[in-house]
Protein backbone atom coordinates (compact mmCIF):
# COMPACT_ATOMS: atom_id res chain seq x y z
CA UNK A 1 0.00 0.00 0.00
CA UNK A 2 0.98 3.54 -0.38
CA UNK A 3 0.15 7.28 -0.82
CA UNK A 4 0.69 10.72 -1.53
CA UNK A 5 2.86 13.10 0.14
CA UNK A 6 0.23 15.24 -0.10
CA UNK A 7 -2.32 12.70 1.31
CA UNK A 8 -0.21 11.83 4.02
CA UNK A 9 0.59 15.64 5.20
CA UNK A 10 -3.74 16.22 5.11
CA UNK A 11 -3.76 13.18 7.20
CA UNK A 12 -1.77 14.52 10.05
CA UNK A 13 -2.88 18.40 9.82
CA UNK A 14 -6.43 16.80 10.34
CA UNK A 15 -5.41 14.74 13.32
CA UNK A 16 -3.14 17.43 14.87
CA UNK A 17 -4.60 20.69 13.92
CA UNK A 18 -1.88 23.21 13.52
CA UNK A 19 -3.65 25.97 12.77
CA UNK A 20 -4.71 26.05 16.13
CA UNK A 21 -1.28 26.93 17.68
CA UNK A 22 1.22 29.93 18.52
CA UNK A 23 4.41 27.92 17.62
CA UNK A 24 7.78 28.03 17.99
CA UNK A 25 8.39 27.11 14.00
CA UNK A 26 6.37 25.59 11.28
CA UNK A 27 4.37 22.53 12.04
CA UNK A 28 3.71 20.06 8.93
CA UNK A 29 6.11 18.73 5.80
CA UNK A 30 9.57 20.61 6.92
CA UNK A 31 11.49 19.15 3.92
CA UNK A 32 9.73 18.02 0.40
CA UNK A 33 11.08 14.10 -0.99
CA UNK A 34 9.17 11.75 -2.91
CA UNK A 35 5.86 11.99 -4.31
CA UNK A 36 5.08 8.49 -3.42
CA UNK A 37 4.93 7.38 0.36
CA UNK A 38 5.03 3.63 1.48
CA UNK A 39 6.60 3.58 4.51
CA UNK A 40 7.06 5.87 7.70
CA UNK A 41 9.42 6.20 10.08
CA UNK A 42 8.55 8.44 13.82
CA UNK A 43 11.24 9.19 16.36
CA UNK A 44 11.56 12.23 18.72
CA UNK A 45 13.93 14.57 17.09
CA UNK A 46 15.45 14.86 13.41
CA UNK A 47 19.10 14.44 13.91
CA UNK A 48 21.51 13.26 11.79
CA UNK A 49 21.21 9.34 14.01
CA UNK A 50 17.87 9.05 13.28
CA UNK A 51 17.61 10.11 9.73
CA UNK A 52 20.40 7.70 8.70
CA UNK A 53 18.61 5.10 10.96
CA UNK A 54 15.35 5.74 8.64
CA UNK A 55 16.97 6.29 5.54
CA UNK A 56 18.67 2.37 5.94
CA UNK A 57 15.33 1.49 7.60
CA UNK A 58 13.94 2.56 3.64
CA UNK A 59 11.32 5.02 4.59
CA UNK A 60 9.79 7.51 2.48
CA UNK A 61 9.05 10.03 5.13
CA UNK A 62 9.93 10.87 9.09
CA UNK A 63 7.80 12.35 11.53
CA UNK A 64 9.36 13.55 14.57
CA UNK A 65 7.85 15.95 17.15
CA UNK A 66 11.71 18.32 17.04
CA UNK A 67 12.05 19.01 13.41
CA UNK A 68 14.96 21.11 11.78
CA UNK A 69 13.64 24.57 11.52
CA UNK A 70 12.80 27.12 14.91
CA UNK A 71 11.58 30.79 14.87
CA UNK A 72 15.20 33.28 16.00
CA UNK A 73 17.77 30.53 14.93
CA UNK A 74 20.37 31.09 12.28
CA UNK A 75 19.34 30.47 8.93
CA UNK A 76 22.72 29.65 7.14
CA UNK A 77 22.57 26.04 5.65
CA UNK A 78 26.39 25.33 7.37
CA UNK A 79 27.51 22.70 9.47
CA UNK A 80 24.81 20.41 11.30
CA UNK A 81 22.27 21.65 9.48
CA UNK A 82 23.55 21.01 6.25
CA UNK A 83 24.47 17.31 6.94
CA UNK A 84 20.96 16.58 7.96
CA UNK A 85 19.36 18.63 5.06
CA UNK A 86 22.03 17.15 2.96
CA UNK A 87 20.86 13.48 3.99
CA UNK A 88 17.52 14.26 3.53
CA UNK A 89 17.36 16.07 0.41
CA UNK A 90 20.13 13.49 -1.14
CA UNK A 91 17.69 10.44 -0.36
CA UNK A 92 14.44 12.15 -1.52
CA UNK A 93 12.83 11.51 2.16
CA UNK A 94 9.84 13.66 3.21
CA UNK A 95 10.25 15.46 7.24
CA UNK A 96 6.80 15.88 8.92
CA UNK A 97 7.32 17.79 12.00
CA UNK A 98 4.39 18.84 14.59
CA UNK A 99 5.67 20.18 18.06
CA UNK A 100 2.75 22.04 20.16
CA UNK A 101 0.04 20.29 18.04
CA UNK A 102 1.88 16.59 18.71
CA UNK A 103 2.17 17.73 22.86
CA UNK A 104 -1.87 18.64 22.88
CA UNK A 105 -3.62 16.11 21.15
CA UNK A 106 -6.18 14.47 23.86
CA UNK A 107 -5.76 11.03 22.93
CA UNK A 108 -2.36 10.88 20.60
CA UNK A 109 -0.06 13.47 22.05
CA UNK A 110 2.71 13.50 23.96
CA UNK A 111 1.02 14.68 27.21
CA UNK A 112 -1.43 12.00 26.88
CA UNK A 113 0.48 9.27 26.44
CA UNK A 114 2.69 10.29 29.38
CA UNK A 115 -0.57 10.11 31.44
CA UNK A 116 -1.17 6.35 30.19
CA UNK A 117 2.22 5.30 30.57
CA UNK A 118 1.70 6.72 33.82
CA UNK A 119 -1.17 5.11 34.97
CA UNK A 120 -2.35 9.20 35.47
CA UNK A 121 -6.07 10.17 33.28
CA UNK A 122 -6.69 13.68 33.01
CA UNK A 123 -9.67 15.63 34.44
CA UNK A 124 -12.73 16.08 32.06
CA UNK A 125 -13.32 19.05 30.53
CA UNK A 126 -11.82 22.77 30.79
CA UNK A 127 -10.62 21.30 34.36
CA UNK A 128 -8.06 18.94 32.95
CA UNK A 129 -6.13 21.42 31.10
CA UNK A 130 -4.04 24.27 32.93
CA UNK A 131 -1.31 27.19 31.25
CA UNK A 132 -0.57 28.62 27.97
CA UNK A 133 -2.58 27.58 25.22
CA UNK A 134 -4.20 24.89 27.43
CA UNK A 135 -1.03 22.15 26.97
CA UNK A 136 -1.13 21.50 30.34
CA UNK A 137 -2.71 18.05 31.61
CA UNK A 138 -4.14 17.98 35.19
CA UNK A 139 -5.63 14.52 36.77
CA UNK A 140 -5.36 11.69 39.21
CA UNK A 141 -4.39 8.15 39.31
CA UNK A 142 -6.25 6.27 37.16
CA UNK A 143 -7.03 3.66 39.62
CA UNK A 144 -8.38 6.23 42.22
CA UNK A 145 -5.57 6.16 44.47
CA UNK A 146 -3.07 8.29 45.53
CA UNK A 147 0.59 8.46 46.63
CA UNK A 148 1.49 8.20 50.03
CA UNK A 149 4.21 10.47 48.95
CA UNK A 150 6.26 12.66 46.44
CA UNK A 151 8.94 10.37 47.00
CA UNK A 152 6.68 7.34 46.02
CA UNK A 153 5.38 9.05 42.70
CA UNK A 154 8.68 9.60 41.91
CA UNK A 155 10.21 5.60 42.57
CA UNK A 156 6.77 5.02 40.55
CA UNK A 157 7.78 7.75 37.31
CA UNK A 158 11.48 6.15 37.27
CA UNK A 159 10.04 2.28 36.88
CA UNK A 160 7.44 3.48 34.11
CA UNK A 161 10.15 5.43 32.15
CA UNK A 162 13.30 3.66 33.11
CA UNK A 163 14.96 6.86 33.78
CA UNK A 164 15.90 8.73 37.14
CA UNK A 165 13.74 11.66 38.10
CA UNK A 166 14.99 14.66 39.72
CA UNK A 167 12.85 15.93 42.64
CA UNK A 168 12.28 18.41 44.63
CA UNK A 169 9.94 17.22 46.99
CA UNK A 170 7.61 19.66 48.13
CA UNK A 171 5.09 19.06 51.81
CA UNK A 172 4.99 16.17 53.32
CA UNK A 173 1.60 14.43 52.39
CA UNK A 174 -0.11 12.12 50.20
CA UNK A 175 -0.56 13.21 46.61
CA UNK A 176 -3.72 13.00 44.45
CA UNK A 177 -4.21 16.17 41.78
CA UNK A 178 -1.24 15.77 39.37
CA UNK A 179 0.05 17.94 36.85
CA UNK A 180 1.85 16.94 33.86
CA UNK A 181 3.24 19.09 30.66
CA UNK A 182 6.08 17.08 28.64
CA UNK A 183 9.40 18.46 27.58
CA UNK A 184 10.93 22.03 28.44
CA UNK A 185 8.06 22.84 30.48
CA UNK A 186 9.20 23.71 33.57
CA UNK A 187 7.52 27.36 33.01
CA UNK A 188 4.04 25.85 33.39
CA UNK A 189 5.14 25.14 37.31
CA UNK A 190 3.09 27.98 38.66
CA UNK A 191 0.13 27.72 36.14
CA UNK A 192 0.42 24.18 37.92
CA UNK A 193 -0.09 25.11 41.25
CA UNK A 194 -3.04 27.79 40.84
CA UNK A 195 -4.81 24.87 38.82
CA UNK A 196 -4.14 23.11 42.51
CA UNK A 197 -1.93 20.71 41.51
CA UNK A 198 -0.11 18.85 44.46
CA UNK A 199 2.76 17.65 42.03
CA UNK A 200 4.07 18.80 38.49
CA UNK A 201 5.87 16.39 36.13
CA UNK A 202 7.86 17.49 32.83
CA UNK A 203 10.80 16.96 31.54
CA UNK A 204 13.34 19.62 32.94
CA UNK A 205 14.22 21.92 36.06
CA UNK A 206 15.11 25.41 36.00
CA UNK A 207 16.95 27.24 38.85
CA UNK A 208 13.81 29.48 40.03
CA UNK A 209 11.12 26.15 40.45
CA UNK A 210 13.22 24.70 43.57
CA UNK A 211 12.40 27.30 45.34
CA UNK A 212 8.64 27.41 44.26
CA UNK A 213 8.48 23.74 45.26
CA UNK A 214 9.83 24.30 48.24
CA UNK A 215 8.27 27.26 49.28
CA UNK A 216 4.48 26.71 47.99
CA UNK A 217 5.24 22.88 48.98
CA UNK A 218 3.79 21.30 45.53
CA UNK A 219 6.71 18.70 44.13
CA UNK A 220 8.48 18.87 41.13
CA UNK A 221 9.32 16.36 39.05
CA UNK A 222 12.07 16.68 36.41
CA UNK A 223 12.08 13.10 34.69
CA UNK A 224 14.01 14.24 31.04
CA UNK A 225 12.88 16.06 27.61
CA UNK A 226 13.95 13.19 25.64
CA UNK A 227 11.88 10.33 28.42
CA UNK A 228 8.70 12.13 28.71
CA UNK A 229 8.61 13.23 24.58
CA UNK A 230 9.09 9.77 23.15
CA UNK A 231 5.15 8.34 22.91
CA UNK A 232 3.72 10.82 20.71
CA UNK A 233 5.17 10.87 17.35
CA UNK A 234 5.09 6.31 17.25
CA UNK A 235 1.05 7.20 18.31
CA UNK A 236 0.71 9.73 15.90
CA UNK A 237 2.50 8.14 13.18
CA UNK A 238 1.27 4.94 13.57
CA UNK A 239 -2.02 5.79 13.47
CA UNK A 240 -1.95 7.80 10.72
CA UNK A 241 0.02 5.16 9.08
CA UNK A 242 -2.40 2.18 9.79
CA UNK A 243 -5.52 4.57 8.40
CA UNK A 244 -3.78 4.82 5.42
CA UNK A 245 -2.42 1.44 4.98
CA UNK A 246 1.28 2.27 5.47
CA UNK A 247 4.10 0.46 7.06
CA UNK A 248 5.32 2.58 10.05
CA UNK A 249 8.84 2.21 12.42
CA UNK A 250 9.71 3.82 15.40
CA UNK A 251 13.05 4.44 15.54
CA UNK A 252 14.16 5.79 19.17
CA UNK A 253 17.24 7.72 18.87
CA UNK A 254 18.89 7.45 22.68
CA UNK A 255 19.42 10.86 24.39
CA UNK A 256 19.87 11.32 28.27
CA UNK A 257 18.61 15.04 28.42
Amino acid sequence: MSTTRHELLHAFDLLLAPERFKDYGPNGLQVEGRTTVRKIVSGVTASRALIEAAIHAEADAIFVHHGLFWRGQDGRVTGWMRQRLGLLLGDDVNLFAYHLPLDAHPELGNNAQLGDKLGLAAHAGSTGRFGEQELGFLGARANGESFASAKSLAMHVEKALGKSVTLVEGAARPIRNIAWCTGGAQGYFEAAIAAGAEAFITGEISEPQAHYAREMGVAFLACGHHATERYGAPAVAGHVAQQLGLAHEFIDIDNPA
